[in-house]
């Protein structure tokens, strides 16, 4: 499989942005090439394109199941098997969103609550703890949040998204309108 100068470009930055999306950057390079390609892609193919191992690809395939990002496709006639994206571009974002947050925000939601259960032994430890549950609060209500914004889908989200500034002038208008009625910044 020849990749064309766009589809490199795309792939090569993919696997840069890998690693903020919480995969290594090969991972990212495979689910551009599966995402970018307009037909179901061998691993034998992935690994051509991106002149890695049979192994490395293998593994990474493996990793982007294990995230529900890319499914493979029987091909009628082949005996290999080939990857396709496991949903459309919406889907695949809210899938790493989710997976970011059952790895990263969960545990760290579960260590607060453990933390904020324990009495503090001293004034120190009290003033510690209320940081915390103000995390904890925090997080919470971007978990709550998003899980909505997970829920609306794509063409709702797509529309949110767009009145995203719009909002954000009905907010300070609302605050002029209402002095003393401010949010909390």
């Amino acid at each position: 499989m020849k990749m064309t100068p766009l589809i490199t470009s795309a792939v090569m930055h993919f696997g840069e942005m890998g690693s903020r999306w919480g995969f290594n950057r090969t991972v990212g390079q495979i689910l551009a090439l599966i995402v970018l390609n307009e037909e179901p892609i061998s691993a034998q193919e992935i690994a051509d394109a991106l002149n890695i191992s049979r192994g490395n690809t293998s593994m990474g395939l493996k990793e982007l199941q294990s995230w529900r990002l890319v499914k493979q496709r029987l091909v009628p006639g082949e005996r290999k098997e080939f990857f396709i994206p496991a949903g459309d571009i919406w889907t695949l974002a809210n899938r790493v969103f989710e997976e970011r947050r059952k790895r990263e925000i969960d545990p760290t939601m579960s260590l607060l609550r453990d933390l904020l259960l324990d009495a503090p032994a001293n004034e120190k430890e009290a003033n510690a703890q209320h940081k915390l549950n103000e995390i904890h609060d925090l997080l919470e209500s971007i978990t709550a949040w998003s899980q909505e914004l997970q829920n609306l889908g794509p063409e709702k989200l797509n529309t949110l998204m767009k009145l995203g500034s719009g909002v954000g002038r009905m907010l300070e208008l609302k605050d002029k309108l209402l002095p003393g009625k401010n949010s909390v910044n």
